[in-house]
């Protein structure tokens, strides 16, 4: 038996067994044949399997690598677990990473205020049809600055996930894992309810909370578009994303001192240390605070020799 032909079984032990979202499996697949097209037979030797390394590191950056490297090595144990290889040919495979430190980027305050506004602004003063999808915009935005949900995470929030009279979200992240969120600011849990009044019947048809107009789901890409559009016309230059308010919510909250593992949490983290980038950017809003008001600048203290 070829290993290479038991690719679409680890693929579907991936999506039933450990229940690995199809963005995932898809990274999977294309990781796997791009590692299979490049070595011949099914026991690579440690040469040929370090030259296709170093192939990689020549193309992609090391994020990347790291993850497809990962990706193989997954396969590689799963086979072995199965017991259907003998030898680990990754055992042998010592790969070091250093990896550029890349603090996300977030919203200003005062532009979420002002794209707030913005939207609020535009109620009421369309036709019917308009502002039921001002209402439902709206409602995403606020969504994702209550919440710190991924985009694919709101797409895809079903009717009976949403409790309309408590506040609580339930929300399926990574892997199928669930978590919940708690809508405790009043606006939010008001616009929410209003969105789902004017479009009740559609939202119950389809079975997602947020529909299109014609009562799909309303998908990860229509809320990338739409969000572009209201950050245009509400005047601000910065190209926002939905992942943005994500990096936002949880900056925000560990600067006003909310800890750590709390915020890890509510983002559905499975490992701290990606919730530790977010202290980086807290510790940088820290230096730009004391490096402008600090009292020592207010001081005049002659320092000449």
């Amino acid at each position: 038996m070829e290993i290479r032909k038991r690719t679409e079984a680890y693929l579907e032990y991936c999506k039933y067994r450990k229940e690995l979202d199809e963005k995932t499996l898809k990274a999977y697949r294309i990781d796997l044949k791009q590692y299979f097209d490049s070595i011949s037979g099914d026991e690579p030797k440690k040469d040929e399997i370090e030259k296709y390394i170093t192939e990689l590191h020549k193309e992609y950056k090391q994020k990347t690598v790291k993850r497809k490297i990962a990706s193989i090595k997954a396969f590689y144990n799963y086979l072995e677990e199965e017991e259907l290889i003998d030898t680990n040919p990754f055992r042998k495979i010592k790969v070091k990473f250093k990896e550029t430190v890349v603090l996300p980027r977030i919203i200003p305050r005062a532009e979420i205020e002002q794209l707030l506004n913005y939207m609020y602004s535009c109620q009421g003063s369309r036709s019917k049809t308009e502002n039921k999808c001002v209402l439902r915009d709206t409602a995403i935005v606020e969504m994702f600055f209550a919440t710190g949900a991924r985009v694919y995470e709101v797409s895809n929030i079903r009717v009976d996930c949403i409790d309309l009279v408590s506040g609580s979200i339930k929300i399926m992240g990574k892997g199928g894992k669930e978590r919940y969120i708690q809508i405790v600011d009043e606006d939010v849990f008001d616009i929410l309810k209003r969105y789902y009044l004017e479009n009740e019947e559609a939202i119950k048809k389809s079975g997602y909370f947020f529909v299109n107009r014609d009562g799909n789901r309303f998908t990860e890409q229509s809320i990338r578009n739409m969000l572009k559009k209201y950050t245009k016309q509400a005047g601000i230059d910065r190209n926002i994303t939905p992942h943005m308010f994500r990096h936002s919510f949880a900056t925000y909250l560990i600067e006003e001192g909310v800890d750590i593992s709390c915020v890890q949490q509510i983002l559905g983290h499975t490992s701290i240390k990606t919730t530790q980038i977010y202290i980086h950017i807290a510790a940088k809003k820290q230096a730009d605070i004391l490096k402008d008001m600090h009292p020592r600048k207010q001081m005049n203290i002659n320092v000449a020799a």
